[in-house]
Formats: C-alpha cells, structure tokens, sequence
C-alpha cells in the first residue's frame, strides 16, 4: 500500500513532490495510526485511512449531484496529505492492563507529542506548502475536512467555505465515512 501511496503523488507530477515524498518516508507518516483511539488506531492506520479516504472522495465527486470540476491530481493532494498533519504526532507508551487470565501487563498504547501547536486542518496545509503549492480548492478542503468538529464559533465560516468549495463538503464527508464506516 506504501508504494501505490506514493506512485499516486507522484503522479500529479507536482513541483516539489519528490521532496515531499522524501519527508514522508523518512518519518513515520507510513507506520503511524490515524488516531490513538477512534480509528485507524493501529500501526499503518494512517496511510489506511488516507487511501480510504482517497477512495471515498473520488467516487463522491464521480457520483456528485452537484458537478465537482476538479482535477484527479487535485483530488489525490486533498485525500492523501489532509491528515499530514499527523506525521511524528503519535507515540508508543506503556501502561498496565489485565490480560485475558486477569494478570496485570504493561501494554503498548498510542499517546500524542504535539510537537508543532498549529492546529490540524491549518497543520496540514502548512507543511504540504513547505514543499508543493496548493490552489485555493486543496487549501480550503484540507483545512476545513474536521467539519463541524471546529469549534462552533467557526461553523458560519465553515459553512461558506462549502458554499464556495463543494469539494471542502465532499472531502469531509468522506472522512467521515473512513473513520464510522470502515473504522479506518
């Protein structure tokens, strides 16, 4: 899965991606969970979820009621590098737990290390941009992909940033149904 991850952003022959692809493989983008517990919360989950979620938003812009113009490069940027933002952000600690015999264990879990205080959507589209420029459509779907998960002082803003870039609405939405209905 690692290499039709990268074989995809490579081909949107970005200027650029080869750097990003390089950062990507040298930190743990590739063996990262999605999460340390809601999902894809398992080594490789969030590279799993990033290509289901590719998966997803593809066929919803195919099968779109409203037309989504918008280049497949576009859509392959949007879906693989929206959770970026999660690179070096998970580490493995220990802590107790009874096994099945009812003996107590150290067990692995995941713990976050945010290391860069920036937020998750806006996270994202900074460190995509300190390798490949984005248009205004990828910047606006990867920034707004947490939906109504924002706080709700931002719903208004949210709301026309759909308005304005239905694929900001369709790449949450395919988040979503990734993490609820594949659990990845």
């Amino acid at each position: 899965m690692e290499q039709e991850f990268i074989e995809l952003l490579r081909s949107t022959k970005r200027e650029g991606i080869e750097d990003l692809i390089d950062f990507l493989k040298k930190s743990d983008f590739f063996k990262a969970p999605a999460s340390t517990r809601f999902h894809g919360s398992y080594e490789k989950g969030l590279m799993e979820h990033s290509m289901k979620v590719y998966e997803i938003l593809k066929h919803k812009v195919e099968t779109s009621f409203v037309p989504i113009n918008i280049p497949q490069e576009s859509l392959i940027i949007i879906a693989l590098l929206h959770d970026i933002c999660k690179t070096n952000f998970y580490k493995v600690d220990f802590r107790n737990a009874k096994n099945a015999l009812g003996v107590w264990e150290k067990v692995p879990y995941y713990t976050v290390e945010d290391t860069i205080p920036y937020g998750h959507g806006e996270k994202s589209v900074m460190m995509i941009t300190e390798y490949i420029k984005l248009t205004p459509e990828e910047k606006y779907a990867i920034r707004w992909h947490m939906g109504y998960t924002e706080p709700k002082e931002l719903y208004g803003t949210i709301g026309e940033a759909y308005k304005k870039y239905p694929i900001a609405l369709l790449m949450h939405e395919a988040d979503l149904e990734s993490t609820y209905f594949f659990n990845i």
